[in-house]
C-alpha cells in the first residue's frame, strides 16, 4: 500500500473507524452514509477480503457499513501497527489497542 492509501485508510478509521468484535472474533468496522460508495469501492481494493453490507435504510439513515475481520484484520492489524496512530489520535489508538487486548492480536514485544 502506497503512502497516500496509506494515510487515507488512517485518516478514515480516526474519523469514523469502530474497533471492536462480536466475543468471538474481532473486527474493524466503518459505517458512513450511502453516497459514500466510491469510497467504500476503494476499500474494498485496498484491503482484500474485506466486505461491504448494505445500502441499509433504518431509523432514517442510507448507509453501508465496511467490515474487516480473519485474515484481512490479522494482515490491516500488522499494517495499523506500522502507522502512528497512537501520537496522531491518542482515544482512537486506544479503542484500537483494547480490541488487540480483548482478542488476543497484540504483538509480543521483542
Amino acid at each position: 500500500m502506497d503512502d497516500f492509501s496509506r494515510g487515507l485508510l488512517l485518516g478514515l478509521l480516526i474519523a469514523v473507524g469502530h474497533f471492536g468484535g462480536d466475543g468471538r472474533q474481532p473486527q474493524i468496522t466503518v459505517r458512513m452514509h450511502a453516497r459514500h460508495r466510491a469510497l467504500f469501492s476503494w476499500l474494498l481494493a485496498a484491503v482484500p477480503d474485506s466486505r461491504l453490507y448494505g445500502p441499509y435504510y433504518h431509523g432514517g439513515r442510507h448507509y453501508y457499513q465496511w467490515m474487516v475481520r480473519g485474515t484481512a484484520l490479522r494482515r490491516l492489524v500488522a499494517l495499523l501497527d506500522e502507522l502512528p496512530l497512537q501520537v496522531l489520535d491518542p482515544p482512537t489508538f486506544e479503542r484500537y489497542r483494547i480490541m488487540k487486548e480483548n482478542y488476543g492480536l497484540l504483538r509480543p514485544r521483542g
